[in-house]
């Protein structure tokens, strides 16, 4: 079992909560009009020029122009035709640094050339699917539990979010309870049930646009990194059907956004066989990225059930899974008449598992154990970090800047470290005035490092690979500093 981790030195939450406390606390800082303007004429209309064409005829037939909740829209999405390694490359020859990675699963770097050999290899041989079994479907499942010890069984699917609707599942049918608690703010894809207080711990269903409420009966929320208040709910809950099981983002929610103390998981585990409730680490975001281990295995704790995401397809489609010890993975046993004579979790997929995805994800994860990738990237991530806390000094700004390994966080307004408090319903147009106002300013520094080269989800996180090196983490820093020397307090916080 792969001992090597991600993160060297664990950050202190509370000291990073009280920064993040007082960002919000403070006036608005960001991009300044002047700065903003001249990077809209000077790069995106001058060096852009093919994606606002192609994009002025996408919006005519695409909602909004593109179809990823990643792209920026301000001042127009930048259209994007090459991957490689640390960098993207636009429809205009333009080079980016990419802190996207896709969203997180490219811990290699993007489009690694031994990968994708391999996934040439076997369209040659047997083409993207073919709806029945294939060896690298095994040759996957294994190079999993080889490397995390809670799964014993694995079953892939679609997507994070299709992972996440058979964990509840199989956490109902495994337990005879009806309740779901997961950590406010935390994102577990976009079903129905789990869209319940993502983005903004309190948020209950403000966030879930076209799901009626009813859905949400037995889904509730817990504030993060409070343990209390999760017993507080399992308590209740015993008279109320029981809790089913805790799902939650081991790093904290949004990818560790709102920082949770080292011992919390320990914690919440400890509470969830106390209470006979499935513990549920959704590890999208972490598993091969924080180790080949996973979060589970830095923090040394053993979920029922694991989520995983894009990372177990190399970054190709088909990108997730479920994986957890037999006694409940049997539940999501497939074929006709396979899995004995329980009932099984409904789920579905004619295109999960397919030979493509399997290839890629098998040959993904066996590069990143011989290149050690977790470690590398955490080292940069590290090296980023420090760098961006040199700037925010340098510029006395009140930023913030943490990491856990390779996921970098660069708060700039805060806007996810809000919170509603329902005792308070008055608070609470304020709350959502306050955030919407600060996505805009969120957008507009997003835009800037675009301008600068540099890629970033949301202009809040950046996710290093094992592809950089010190030499061009500082090339990123010091575009960074040409965005931070333009920055000015926009407006006074409310």
């Amino acid at each position: 079992m792969e001992k090597r981790f991600a993160i060297k030195e664990y950050h202190d939450a509370a000291a990073v909560t009280r920064e993040l406390d007082e960002l919000i606390s403070k006036p608005i800082y960001s991009v300044s009009p002047q700065a903003l303007k001249r990077y809209e004429e000077d790069y995106y209309e001058k060096k852009c020029p093919k994606s606002k064409a192609m994009i002025d005829e996408a919006v005519k037939i695409i909602p909004g122009g593109v179809q990823h909740n990643l792209a920026f829209n301000y001042p127009h999405p930048i259209v994007f035709t090459k991957a490689q390694g640390p960098y993207l490359y636009d429809a205009d020859g333009n080079q980016y640094f990419d802190f996207l990675q896709a969203g997180g699963p490219t811990v290699l770097g993007s489009n690694p050339p031994e990968v994708r050999q391999k996934v040439i290899d076997l369209l040659n041989d047997c083409g993207p699917s073919t709806g029945l079994f294939h060896e690298y479907e095994y040759k996957l499942a294994k190079k999993i539990q080889d490397n995390i010890k809670t799964v014993e069984m694995f079953r892939m699917l679609g997507s994070g979010t299709e992972a996440c609707m058979a964990s509840i599942r199989i956490a109902r049918l495994a337990t005879k309870k009806k309740n779901i608690i997961k950590m406010g703010g935390a994102y577990h894809g976009w079903s129905d049930q789990l869209a319940y207080g993502i983005r903004v711990p309190g948020s209950k269903w403000t966030q879930a646009g076209g799901v009626p409420r009813y859905i949400f009966k037995h889904i509730q929320e817990f504030f993060p990194n409070d343990l209390k208040d999760l017993e507080r709910k399992l308590k209740a809950n015993k008279f109320k059907g029981g809790t089913a099981a805790v799902i939650i983002e081991p790093v904290g929610p949004e990818s560790g956004t709102r920082p949770l103390d080292f011992n919390f998981n320990k914690g919440v585990e400890e509470l969830c066989r106390k209470y006979g409730a499935l513990l549920i680490f959704d590890e999208v975001v972490t598993a091969f990225r924080i180790g080949m281990s996973g979060a589970q295995g830095y923090f040394g704790v053993s979920p029922d059930l694991t989520i995983f995401g894009k990372v177990v397809a190399g970054g190709y489609p088909g990108a997730g899974g479920v994986g957890g010890k037999k006694e409940y993975m049997k539940y999501l046993a497939a074929g006709i008449a396979g899995g004995g004579k329980h009932q099984k979790a409904l789920v579905g997929g004619t295109m999960a598992a397919n030979p493509l995805s399997c290839v890629a994800g098998y040959y993904m994860l066996d590069e990143m154990e011989k290149q050690n990738a977790c470690e590398k990237a955490g080292l940069m991530g590290d090296r980023m970090t420090a760098g961006l806390k040199e700037l925010i000094k340098k510029y006395n700004l009140p930023f913030v800047a943490f990491n856990q390994g390779s996921i970098c966080h660069l708060e700039t307004v805060g806007t996810m470290h809000f919170s509603i408090d329902w005792k308070k319903p008055w608070t609470i147009p304020s709350v959502l005035k306050e955030t919407s106002k600060r996505k805009t300013e969120m957008e507009h520094m997003g835009a800037a490092y675009m301008a600068e080269g540099l890629v970033t989800l949301a202009g809040s996180r950046l996710y290093t690979s094992a592809a950089y090196t010190p030499e061009l983490i500082d090339q990123a820093l010091e575009r960074f500093d040409r965005v931070f020397a333009n920055v000015i307090q926009i407006e006074e916080s409310k």
